[in-house]
């Protein structure tokens, strides 16, 4: 290897990163306590290390220079300078190559071994003594990028939250199997944009995919010495660059190319982002980046005790968004895929821990304060994981304003009563209605919950009524990891059977998850399969599994066609009727103007709930009722949002109960949309009259006037025939 040869000019400070500019490359890198900075270039083809060029500029921090005959294309990456102290938390190691944390393409998987660790590795404590040996051959290395796209008419979709279905899915997982899909673009980013995968999301009705990472990401050495990959990708190195494992091309205009497919059917793209925590882990993890670049500026280390590292991940290490230089790499990394890459919003896993200032979390953190006021960030999605694992991270309600967020407490209480537990209605009803107890003091909209009954992390919806208990085997941690907390149901029958009145019940219950899922008010989360019955063999924490376990099947039997087809026709519903995806809370008394309620909650004598029967412990059965004329709300042209009149009709008991609804005129009569317990899409009831509420079923009906029922029959009947047939299913 020769020190440099090539021609090296001062460059600049800003951007920070590798920066193409149509005549040569600048390169940035953020430290402020090393003493000397090199960049090291490498050979395309052998990947061997040829050049060491000092960066001998440095300006506010940040080392800088400028090579006016590089091209993308080159593959580079850093060595730094500086104290080795652990026990001070300065962890300079210039043995160690380092990534860019601004690099927009990091090429290669790391070959594990010692040498990547910045101390000597092998007793059961650290070793505090500098490992000299070169890691580089182990090493990924990053990619100098041009960033020319063409997008032509591409724009943002800002499709309004109240519309919105998001649809969480892997981009391996969901096209992998795919049989429609060539061979070579299966499990990449240019496979999810294929017409079979557009084709299903349109039939669907979803309006964004929201795409579990995609940020370069690390398989830990633990899980590689088990022959496992960290599947699912929540552990970043790289906040610019998209994973290239998804790549069938290995360039970044694929990602790209998605974006603008998707976006062309209509559909927007929102990123599950991991920026609480880096690859590197604890002390004794890896020297891949941050570590070894500026350890006391990326890091939040425990005070007094600055070797070790405060986690509020369960990760080994936080990110300290309290540097500005992190803060604006977080804000640089968002934008960029806003700007450049088109994405249409973020899902913040672990919110909470971006949001704390010393311990405690902070809601009016300088993040949010930044992400506030930022023209470019304000006005796309944005969805926090409002928990984190430290003491008062579980945060739901508590984000501010332009913030929505996955409502874990939408998922137990409709999970736990769907379950059959009792005393639940008084709490099902705030979530069946937009949360508005976490919400709306803080002058949030419905819009704010995204609910969910399932995601990624825990059963599939097929094993949410398939297993009382998790069976992780396959994860080699003798079932000890997962939660054990799953509010799930067997319906009688540990995972796979061929009982016909267990997989009737199981088909029912799924029914009324989803039902309930999309006739709440809030913006519905799908986990993409559901749909479609999509299994992990019990399996709640999958996120080692890159095979069968987590992949989605493709070969649908009847029962999946059934189900997707009733998914299918109640999204459709759901955008047909404004009363089930409102902009504002109901106001129930408070309406005014009208002489009437936009909304009453029934007992099953047709009578409306006292105080007392909605705190009785074994209520298990309610009915609401929305008044379409009595909506309280205007639409984009200020016209009053008037819809039919529906009642909602839920029972987790395990016994039939007969529901008396409400009284109505003589012209008019109460038409079953959807009874999720039988196929009776045309049947007919007159006020006064009592329903027969199944045991474990959800019905909706809506008001019709009895000569305009035929108008009204095709959409009933198209939701109930999507319900198997009433002999079991």
């Amino acid at each position: 290897m020769n020190h440099s040869k090539t021609a090296v000019w001062r460059g600049h400070p800003q951007p920070l990163g590798a920066s193409w500019d149509g005549e040569g490359v600048n390169f940035a890198l953020f430290s402020e306590r090393a003493d000397r900075v090199e960049l090291c270039l490498f050979d395309l083809k052998t990947r061997r290390e040829t050049e060491r060029i000092a960066m001998r500029w440095q300006t506010n921090q940040v080392w800088h220079c400028y090579l006016p005959e590089a091209r993308p294309g080159l593959l580079y990456g850093y060595r730094v300078y500086g104290p080795y102290d652990p026990k001070q938390g300065l962890r300079f190691n210039p043995n160690k190559l380092l990534l860019d944390p601004y690099a927009k393409q990091i090429d290669g998987d790391i070959k594990w071994s010692d040498a990547l660790f910045g101390y000597r590795v092998g007793g059961p404590r650290e070793d505090l003594t500098m490992d000299r040996r070169d890691d580089a051959p182990g090493m990924p290395k990053c990619r100098v990028v041009d960033t020319a796209f063409t997008w032509g008419e591409d724009r943002p979709l800002r499709a309004p939250w109240h519309d919105t279905i998001i649809y969480e899915l892997h981009v391996k997982g969901f096209t992998q199997l795919h049989p429609d899909i060539p061979p070579p673009l299966r499990g990449t980013y240019a496979g999810l944009a294929t017409d079979p995968v557009i084709e299903h999301l349109k039939r669907l009705g979803i309006t964004a995919v929201e795409l579990m990472p995609v940020h370069a990401f690390v398989d830990e050495r633990s899980l590689v010495e088990k022959k496992l990959k960290n599947y699912w990708g929540y552990n970043s190195i790289g906040f610019f660059a998209p994973d290239m494992r998804y790549s069938a091309t290995g360039s970044i205009n694929e990602f790209k190319s998605m974006v603008k497919g998707l976006h062309s059917a209509g559909i927007e793209v929102i990123l599950d982002v991991v920026y609480n925590h880096s690859a590197e882990g604890n002390h004794l993890g890896p020297t891949l980046s941050f570590r070894g670049i500026d350890n006391t500026s990326y890091y939040r280390l425990i005070p007094g005790e600055p070797r070790l590292y405060m986690d509020f991940t369960g990760c080994g290490n936080t990110l300290n968004m309290m540097h500005p230089r992190v803060l604006q790499l977080l804000m640089d990394s968002l934008r960029y895929w806003v700007v450049e890459m088109h994405v249409d919003g973020f899902r913040f896993d672990l919110a909470a821990a971006l949001a704390r200032e010393l311990y405690e979390v902070n809601r009016l953190s300088a993040f949010f304060d930044v992400v506030h006021q930022d023209p470019v960030l304000s006005q796309v999605k944005l969805i926090a994981e409002p928990w984190d694992i430290g003491e008062g991270g579980y945060q739901v309600g508590n984000f501010p304003v332009l913030w929505t967020e996955w409502n874990g407490r939408y998922r137990d209480a409709v999970r736990s009563y769907w379950k059959g537990e009792g005393g639940l209605i008084g709490d099902l009803a705030y979530r069946l209605t937009g949360s508005s107890d976490l919400y709306e003091l803080s002058g949030r909209r419905p819009y704010a919950s995204i609910n969910f009954i399932t995601c990624h992390d825990g059963f599939t919806l097929e094993d949410l009524v398939s297993y009382n208990g998790k069976h992780n085997e396959a994860n080699l941690e003798d079932n000890r990891d997962g939660s054990d907390d799953n509010r799930s149901w067997n319906c009688g029958v540990e995972g796979p059977t061929s009982d016909p009145a267990v997989l009737g019940l199981r088909a029912r219950q799924k029914r009324n998850f989803l039902a309930t899922l999309l006739l709440s008010q809030g913006v519905p989360m799908l986990l993409a399969g559901d749909e479609t019955g999509r299994t992990q063999r019990g399996n709640n924490n999958a996120y080692c599994q890159d095979n069968e376990i987590s992949w989605m099947s493709w070969n649908r039997e009847s029962e999946d066609r059934e189900l997707l087809s009733f998914v299918s026709e109640l999204i459709k519903f759901r955008k047909s009727h404004p009363c089930f995806r409102r902009r504002s809370f109901f106001q129930g008394p408070r309406v005014k103007g009208t002489g009437v309620k936009d909304i009453v909650w029934l007992t099953p004598d047709g009578r409306e709930m006292t105080d007392e029967e909605w705190r009785q412990s074994d209520a298990r059965c309610l009915g609401l009722y929305l008044q379409g004329d009595a909506t309280n709300e205007d639409d984009d042209r200020g016209r009053p949002v008037i819809d039919d009149d529906f009642i909602v009709l839920l029972n987790s008991h395990h016994e039939a109960i007969p529901f008396l609804l409400p009284r109505l005129g003589e012209r008019d009569a109460w038409q079953v949309v959807l009874d999720t317990a039988r196929a009776n899409g045309d049947a007919l009831y007159q006020g006064a009259e009592q329903f027969p509420l199944q045991a474990r079923s959800l019905a909706l009906l809506t008001r019709v006037k009895i000569g305009a029922v035929a108008a009204k029959i095709a959409e009933g009947v198209k939701l109930a025939a999507s319900v198997a047939n009433p002999a079991g299913r």
